[in-house]
């Protein structure tokens, strides 16, 4: 399996009340698969995307991936930097940095060589090789998307973690981004674990799973 997660607590409390969040969470996710998780709103599934992010720290619980257990580290950087790819429903592109810059940030903060190579093919996979110099103010809100989800590939992560990424786009690009994740999986074995309120987004997982009132339901 190259992600685990066993009984997976989280809570959070203001001082007068704690709100328990996540309630004994656990799922395993075997490589090359799409996990899909859907759930209303304040179900917990960014809260759970966050964690598996390591952009937050559970209460209680495993996290294992690619037969680690994040409960052994006291820094995450490592795990961050070199196994785990974000896509956002907001692009967050550095408006003062042109595509192919922005693609690389996260090898600039992990201070990882660029696989110039690799970089060019994927541009030619994204049909982005007319805008390597473009600013993000020069591109559509498709163009932003594609531009992000080569950033979160740039480091060739084990895990590419989505939340809600077609919630700012139009239905024409929100298909077009579901057809993408489908052949990034497809053809480069790619593992995504994606948070959803969109059913067309939901019907891509190889696992279909739904948070509601903390725990997790397989469908």
């Amino acid at each position: 399996m190259i992600l685990s997660v066993k009984n997976l607590k989280k809570s959070y409390s203001d001082g007068n009340s704690t709100l328990e969040v996540l309630k004994g969470i656990s799922f395993d996710l075997k490589k090359g698969s799409i996990l899909t998780i859907k759930g209303p709103s304040g179900s917990g599934k960014s809260t759970l995307l966050s964690l598996l992010g390591t952009l937050d720290t559970q209460d209680s619980g495993d996290i294992i991936i690619n037969a680690r257990n994040l409960n052994e580290y006291d820094n995450f950087s490592e795990i961050r930097n070199n196994h785990i790819g974000f896509i956002f429903q907001f692009h967050n592109l550095i408006s003062e940095l042109n595509v192919t810059e922005n693609i690389c940030v996260p090898a600039f903060i992990s201070n990882k060589m660029i696989d110039h190579n690799f970089l060019d093919t994927l541009f030619e996979y994204f049909e982005l090789n007319n805008k390597k110099n473009a600013f993000p103010l020069d591109l559509s809100g498709g163009e932003k998307q594609r531009v992000s989800v080569m950033r979160a590939l740039i480091n060739k992560p084990s895990i590419i973690i989505a939340d809600e990424p077609t919630g700012n786009l139009d239905e024409n690009n929100a298909l077009k981004l579901i057809d993408l994740f489908k052949k990034l999986n497809k053809d480069f074995g790619l593992t995504f674990v994606i948070a959803t309120h969109d059913n067309t987004v939901f019907d891509i997982g190889h696992q279909k799973m739904e948070l509601s009132d903390g725990k997790l339901l397989k469908l």
